[in-house]
């Protein structure tokens, strides 16, 4: 009995309803005091400069984005509600919108970024195993950069940043079921460049 009572309090409770937002009372802790962001801020700070990383393939653009998502839903958190959008996907579409804006003034400034140097090597490590993986990373780095933008965006979203279906679609601003064949249409052209 007390099992079926918990699974009515889920299908009630607004934070389980569609899975909930794990990240609710932070959320509402932050909007009460800015202080409380700084919880949210380390919890998504590795996620969010993964993503503009990968989609600038700059480190130090990809610190700029970083940094301006995180004071754009500094400034923005007062208006934020969790009506239908976690926090995590309201997050990533400021980084995302970010981003587009970091690539169209980078277009402007037509500079590139120079080759990446050599990495280094853990003093115990197999030489040959670090340059089989180096190689192999390269080689999907590549795959995944000859994908159409949609596509390479889904993939870093889902693999990278680890967004579910829904929460990709809320950042690419599509539905949910749109997100998950854009996903599998991702993946099979990944796939066939490996």
């Amino acid at each position: 009995m007390s099992g079926q009572l918990g699974e009515a309090r889920r299908h009630q409770d607004p934070a389980f309803v569609g899975g909930g937002d794990p990240d609710r009372a932070d959320v509402l802790a932050a909007q009460q005091d800015r202080s409380a962001f700084d919880v949210l801020y380390r919890r998504y700070l590795d996620r969010v400069y993964g993503y503009a990383f990968y989609q600038l393939r700059d480190h130090h653009d990809a610190e700029d984005a970083t940094e301006r998502t995180f004071l754009a839903a500094l400034r923005a958190l007062p208006e934020f509600r969790s009506e239908g959008a976690t926090f995590r996907a309201w997050l990533f579409r400021i980084a995302h919108n970010t981003i587009v804006n970091a690539r169209r003034s980078r277009f402007r400034r037509r500079t590139e970024p120079l080759p990446d140097g050599m990495e280094r090597i853990a003093p115990n490590a197999d030489p040959a195993g670090l340059v089989l993986e180096a190689d192999e990373t390269r080689r999907v780095l590549r795959a995944v950069a000859e994908l159409a933008e949609d596509r390479r965006q889904v993939i870093l979203l889902r693999f990278v940043d680890g967004l579910s279906s829904r929460e990709i679609g809320q950042v690419m601003d599509r539905s949910e079921g749109a997100a998950r064949v854009l996903l599998h249409r991702a993946l099979r052209d990944l796939a066939a460049r490996l």
